[in-house]
């Protein structure tokens, strides 16, 4: 069974003491109904990958897959981010500039998760996603999964789907 170490329990209490705190809330109670089923818990342990996000950081990711390697890195080594390869460089992550995203607010009002696997590894897998996206809904009716931003059920009808992204709405 996957298990945080103590350090990743305290980066994991970090990241959510930046996030409102029903956004928090619901998390909490999602990942406790992931951890009660076995069958979920073979797909790796849910884990906060990102609350609060700086307006430095948020510039470091618009500028992924429009700016070059070499600017990229710049950004993210001034937003205290470590740098990344050519690949990952070129994929745009997001289409929110620095004060447009939820992230960007203190409280955040969303937060990204990834499923943290036996090895040590970080998973994000859109089946495991859609999964934790229901126990997030059923946590708290105000939550917006990044993969279905209309709220409809479907994924295949978004522009952008942002898999990891749960954001609080009203």
């Amino acid at each position: 069974m996957v298990k945080l170490s103590t350090k990743q329990e305290a980066t994991q209490a970090a990241r959510l003491a930046q996030v409102r705190p029903e956004l928090g809330a619901a998390y909490r109670v999602a990942l406790r109904r992931w951890m009660g089923d076995p069958k979920l818990m073979l797909l790796g342990l849910p884990i906060v990958t990102c609350g609060y996000r700086s307006n430095a950081e948020q510039n470091a990711l618009y500028a992924q897959g429009r700016q070059s390697l070499a600017v990229v890195n710049q950004l993210r080594k001034a937003a205290g981010l470590s740098p990344i390869g050519k690949v990952e460089a070129g994929r745009v992550v997001t289409y929110k500039r620095s004060g447009q995203s939820n992230h960007n607010h203190l409280p955040s009002l969303a937060l990204d998760v990834a499923h943290l696997q036996e090895d040590g590894s970080v998973k994000w897998d859109n089946a495991a996603l859609l999964l934790f996206s229901r126990l997030m809904r059923y946590a708290d009716k105000r939550i917006t999964w990044g993969a279905d931003w209309d709220r409809d059920g479907i994924t295949s009808d978004e522009q952008f789907r942002d898999w990891p992204h749960f954001e609080l709405h009203g």
